[in-house]
């Protein structure tokens, strides 16, 4: 069922206007609830922040979908896996914002989401490899899920970078979709998270007010988990494509993680040794570093990204061309400029 423009630029606006004012409203009380992030060796900041505002645009998201559910613009499989998924990531996320769960536990929940990802869109791997038995395509394809939830959790360190970058993330998405398939209704659902993002944004924009916390961005890796798997199983946006999206996240937490398994003994525990929270902390401004990487997003990777659509044959170039100056970027900028 095709919606009509008026009541989908309806949906969008109560969406940006519910975010925004219940990001305002959080904010409150998360300040008088002591829901707040206090200054530590990892933290940019010198104050206590409130966090967890990424709950507000998770939840706004979640029954957004449910709307498209029930007007019957989406099927069954699209709203379980957003709407179920999404609110056991929002809330689970939620939880460790307030109590601090422990590694075992998020790399659980992470596990379980990507499996469920997975099994609502037919259990069908995101590479499908001939030479290999589906059981290991289908580990690949659950790993590759799983990282993507950890890499969105380790790009919110700094104000406005999880956010900004998923309105891009989102915006490249609807673009490639607009050029491959012109499918309205996930071009909306699209359009739904990039708008519920830029409303927290407001608040989150260096100097930011409010962070996002585990509700926030381990709903978007798993929301952007689901999209990934539906478009590239349907064929809507390849997997290629994809990677040249994700192409400065990508780059900078794997190349940080490579290096750190090669420099550090213990690499796994937190820190702060992204090339984009050195910049921050020696230029003294979230705000440049974020201005930086959306640069890089806009002027970069999204031509690169309907290069790719445009002539799929180009993509995995495409996706190298992408990465490469992000890998040299974190090299010289990653790990070995930080002693954590």
């Amino acid at each position: 069922m095709a919606l009509e423009t008026g009541w989908g630029l309806w949906l969008l606006g109560g969406a940006f206007l519910s975010t925004v004012i219940g990001t305002r409203v959080f904010r409150s009380f998360a300040i008088h609830r002591g829901i707040v992030a206090n200054p530590n060796f990892r933290s940019l900041h010198q104050r206590p922040m409130p966090r967890g505002g990424g709950i507000v645009f998770s939840l706004v998201l979640i029954f957004a979908v449910m709307a498209l559910w029930v007007a019957g613009a989406i099927d069954a499989d699209l709203m379980r896996a957003i709407g179920l998924g999404g609110a056991v990531a929002t809330i689970f996320g939620f939880t460790d914002d307030v109590a601090q769960l422990g590694q075992k536990a998020k790399f659980a929940t992470q596990g379980v989401l990507a499996a469920w990802v997975l099994f609502c869109f037919g259990s069908e791997p995101l590479l499908d490899l001939p030479w290999l038995p589906t059981t290991v395509d289908l580990t690949i394809s659950w790993l590759a899920l799983v990282w993507l939830m950890n890499l969105y959790n380790f790009m919110d360190g700094i104000d406005g970078m999880a956010a900004s970058g998923a309105v891009f993330i989102c915006l490249a998405s609807i673009i490639a979709v607009l050029l491959a398939s012109k499918d309205g209704t996930l071009m909306l659902v699209f359009g739904l998270l990039a708008i519920c993002c830029l409303g927290f944004l407001l608040f989150n924009w260096p100097p930011a007010t409010i962070f996002m916390g585990d509700s926030g961005s381990l709903f978007l890796g798993y929301c952007f988990n689901v999209l990934i798997v539906k478009t590239v199983t349907e064929e809507q946006i390849s997997l290629w494509t994809w990677l040249v999206i994700f192409g400065y996240f990508a780059g900078d937490t794997t190349t940080t993680t490579l290096l750190r398994i090669c420099l550090i003994n213990r690499w796994y525990g937190p820190h702060r040794s992204h090339a984009y929270q050195n910049l921050a902390r020696i230029w003294g401004s979230h705000f440049k570093v974020v201005r930086g990487v959306s640069l890089y997003h806009v002027l970069w990777l999204l031509p690169l990204a309907i290069w790719s659509t445009l002539e799929p044959f180009t993509a995995p170039l495409a996706a190298a061309l992408a990465f490469v100056p992000v890998i040299f970027w974190t090299l010289s900028n990653g790990p070995r400029l930080s002693s954590s």
